[in-house]
């Protein structure tokens, strides 16, 4: 593909640098910037960031509507045109080019980048919590609390939203400066205003601290194990294995059958999932890939089984998501567990984060899941084989496809059905605080015995 030297030394395509959108942006550009040394070096850089996300973004999008948005994002820039930094310019077109994309695109600065890379190690500072931006109503949304951090103790929930911080309203504040504003050094603490159920007002205080993620926790309840999974980083397949050693020996090696929590799980790291995945599949894909020129990449278990074939029940709601629903639906697909819960998030795409030639990097989704039996996630989700309902239906959505700007289901895509709808309120509680129905049925399933069992058993509550 050709590339030509425009205006200040850098490379844009014959096929569009002839545009009014082109000629629009490079004008526009031109204004807002500030004449300093680093102005050459900037409109390289956003070329480079420009010219990977035609070349790799999973869709094709029009020239002409990128050079429009990074435009309008120039626009909506503060300050006396001509005084403004060449890397904020450059900044503000990116953000607003990639944002507008899909929910997961984005720009990553310098500092974000080297963030993102530390997050998936584990450990990093905040409050614990996996947040977006309610497509309405312009402020954030509450995906889910990391479990034992600060947010899940001052007892923020999923679905929260996120109204003000500092007794200051972020309505309208873009997400890289909401999270400037949510982080800190830790033992300093934030003001919060919530808005949950879209009906009650709820102000907490929360002490930020760092938040190291205990990706696996387990416990036993009888002779059945629970395994929490939280989240999908860079140890998590170890992590598992030495809970499963653990709990199988405190139990004599009697296990009787297994609970793989992964509610509230937002996903992770894509050879995590799959990792985990192939802990329990004696063979078969467990996930493809598929990305914009049709080429598919698929990942297949071992066949090296870590746990033997025990019966097994997964544990999924609306706040799992990406690695962990590829989990579940590979789980689901070749019948090695059965899937309970509410439907999950419905996140099917791939972000790949690269870094540029000048500074900082791209999050651009480049590809989609697809589950062993052709099912994708995007936009469906995991539909439990024994989908629990709740006794109260809240009124805020909680899925990717509520998301604006989310990639759109395709047609002739399937979602696999539940095979029975419950009650949440017939379950038996369980857990350790005595309160968690969907577990309590999870392991009166594995308890029962049988599918038939189980069903009589609830009915008879």
């Amino acid at each position: 593909m050709a590339r030509v030297f425009v205006g200040f030394d850098t490379t844009f395509n014959r096929s569009y640098q002839k545009t009014p959108e082109f000629k629009k942006f490079i004008s526009v550009y031109n204004l807002y910037a500030a004449k300093t040394r680093t102005l050459k070096q900037q409109i390289v850089h956003f070329s480079d960031a420009y010219n990977r996300v035609r070349d790799n973004y999973v869709e094709d999008v029009e020239d002409s509507k990128l050079l429009a948005v990074a435009t309008e994002g120039i626009r909506k820039l503060k300050g006396r045109p001509g005084t403004i930094s060449p890397q904020i310019v450059t900044e503000a077109a990116l953000d607003e080019l990639l944002t507008s994309l899909d929910p997961h695109s984005s720009y990553l600065n310098p500092e974000e980048y080297k963030e993102s890379q530390i997050a998936t190690t584990g450990e990093f500072g905040g409050l614990g919590i996996e947040i977006n931006m309610h497509p309405k109503l312009k402020v954030i949304r509450v995906i889910s609390p990391i479990a034992d951090t600060p947010a899940a103790r001052a007892g923020i929930m999923p679905g929260d939203l996120i109204t003000h911080v500092n007794e200051t309203s972020i309505k309208g504040v873009s997400m890289r400066d909401i999270v400037k504003k949510l982080r800190g050094p830790p033992g300093t603490s934030v003001r919060l205003t919530i808005l949950r159920n879209q009906a009650t007002v709820v102000k907490v205080s929360v002490v930020r601290a760092i938040i190291k993620i205990q990706p696996v926790k387990w416990y036993t309840e009888g002779k059945i194990g629970i395994i929490k999974v939280t989240h999908f980083i860079s140890n998590s397949e170890l992590a598992l294995k030495s809970a499963i050693r653990e709990l199988t020996a405190k139990l004599d090696y009697q296990l009787k059958g297994l609970v793989l929590d992964l509610r509230n799980n937002p996903g992770g790291l894509l050879n995590q999932s799959i990792a985990v995945a192939d802990l329990f599949l004696e063979q078969g894909t467990v996930v493809s890939v598929r990305s914009k020129s049709a080429s598919n990449r698929d990942f297949s278990a071992s066949g090296e089984v870590f746990v033997e074939k025990i019966p097994m029940v997964v544990l999924v709601n609306q706040g799992s998501a990406s690695a962990s629903e590829i989990v579940a639906g590979a789980l689901q697909d070749y019948k090695r567990a059965i899937v309970m819960g509410r439907k999950s998030y419905g996140k099917g795409s791939v972000q790949t984060i690269t870094p540029l030639n000048w500074d900082g990097a791209l999050r651009l989704t480049t590809a989609l899941y697809y589950l062993p039996s052709g099912r994708t996630i995007q936009g469906r989700g995991i539909t439990p084989d024994i989908e629990l309902a709740p006794s109260k239906v809240s009124g805020d959505k909680k899925a990717e496809i509520d998301l604006p700007n989310s990639f759109k289901i395709k047609k002739g895509t399937t979602s696999q059905p539940s095979r029975h709808t419950l009650k949440e309120s017939s379950c038996p509680v369980g857990g350790p605080d005595g309160k968690d129905r969907m577990l309590g049925c999870a392991v009166l399933f594995l308890k029962s015995g049988s599918e038939s069992d189980f069903l009589y058993l609830i009915g008879s509550r």
